[in-house]
């Protein structure tokens, strides 16, 4: 009886055990049936190449020279003293603005002042020295003396060397004062008081400038007077300044470059320093050009190439870049290969590094 017994239990015991590997089979069954289109959308999804593209279109082109200039500002004078002298009085500073006229420091006038007082106390002696040649001309009126012997008797007294003398002796002393000679901030200040300075200060003008750039020979033809150009200090990359063409050398240098100028227009309050160096570019606008980003074009076997859009697969095209600019490419169809663009073609602009001829793309939803 204890017998029948427990084969009835195992009996029960291996049953309960089959009927729990059942249903968890149905269970795991249920889960992947869920699961497995899931992941097989995830995988087709990070199978899918997604890319940006642009219509196509012939539109004007900004052909661009870009090089480097240095500002020149509009004035620059170096001043000094037309005599020598120990500088007495220094009435400017470093930085400082000053108007025309303005007096910048002065010299010693001791000697001068004393030259002068020499020179006027001379042309008095030969006021008299005058008069007794008159006199003894028989002329006792001035006014009744011929012009050519009043001449004659102003050399033979010295009354006329005394008279230029005089004038030096003014001259020099004025010349101790050192004037601006137009509007404008002082600079390179380097005279010192109590001391002989053959320079005494630079002083630049720099309500407006002009940049000087060097282009190369081949680039010539692209520029001209009056053309715009954009200004960059390299310094300030994010302030742009326009200007325009105003001088071409008219000569070639040794290194096959030729020397341009270019007037800013507008400082105003521009942070712009003489002698600032800057990117320049020459811009020349050119009509009825294929104009695609540069990332739509790639090189493959030393050519350039885009990847059109047609029927969702991306289609190689050799193309010929036939100018360029800072962020563009005006292209055309490339000559060597035969291959052709025309407007309204679909050009894939982004996504296009690894593609290959007829790759399946999805164009961004963005």
């Amino acid at each position: 009886m204890a017998v029948m017994r427990d084969n009835i239990f195992r009996t029960a015991l291996a049953g309960m055990v089959v009927m729990a590997a059942m249903a968890a089979a149905c269970t795991d069954g249920k889960k992947g049936g869920k699961e497995e289109p899931a992941m097989e959308k995830h995988q087709q999804q990070m199978s899918e190449t997604y890319v940006d593209t642009m219509v196509l279109h012939q539109t004007e082109f900004n052909r661009q020279i870009v090089c480097n200039g240095r500002l020149r500002a509009r004035a620059k004078s170096e001043l000094n003293f037309k005599v020598q002298g120990i500088v007495s009085e220094l009435l400017v500073k470093e930085g400082q603005h000053i108007a025309k006229g303005d007096l910048i420091a002065t010299l010693d006038k001791t000697d001068r002042q004393r030259d002068l007082e020499k020179a006027e106390h001379d042309l008095e002696k030969a006021k008299v020295e005058l008069t007794d040649k008159l006199i003894g001309l028989g002329y006792n009126d001035v006014g009744e003396v011929p012009a050519d012997v009043m001449k004659r008797a102003e050399v033979m007294s010295g009354y006329y060397s005394a008279k230029f003398q005089l004038q030096s002796a003014r001259n020099a002393l004025e010349e101790c004062n050192l004037y601006a000679p137009f509007a404008g901030r002082v600079a390179d200040l380097e005279a010192r008081r109590y001391q002989k300075n053959d320079k005494v200060c630079t002083l630049i003008d720099d309500t407006s400038f002009e940049v000087e750039l060097m282009i190369l020979e081949a680039e010539l033809p692209s520029v001209r007077v009056g053309q715009v150009v954009n200004v960059t200090p390299f310094v300030l990359d994010s302030l742009c300044c326009e200007g325009r063409v105003t001088e071409i050398n008219p000569q070639v240098d040794d290194k096959g470059l030729v020397k341009v100028k270019a007037r800013l227009s507008g400082k105003d309050t521009l942070p712009l320093l003489d002698g600032m160096n800057v990117r320049v570019v020459v811009e020349n606008r050119m009509q009825n050009m294929f104009v695609v980003p540069k990332d739509a074009v790639v090189e493959r076997d030393g050519y350039h190439v885009i990847f059109r859009l047609e029927e969702g697969r991306a289609v190689w095209t050799y193309v010929d870049v036939l100018h360029s600019n800072i962020g563009s490419y005006a292209i055309t169809g490339c000559q060597r290969k035969e291959t052709t663009i025309k407007e309204g073609n679909i050009v894939i602009t982004s996504g296009n590094l690894n593609l290959a001829d007829g790759t399946e793309v999805v164009i961004n939803a963005n």
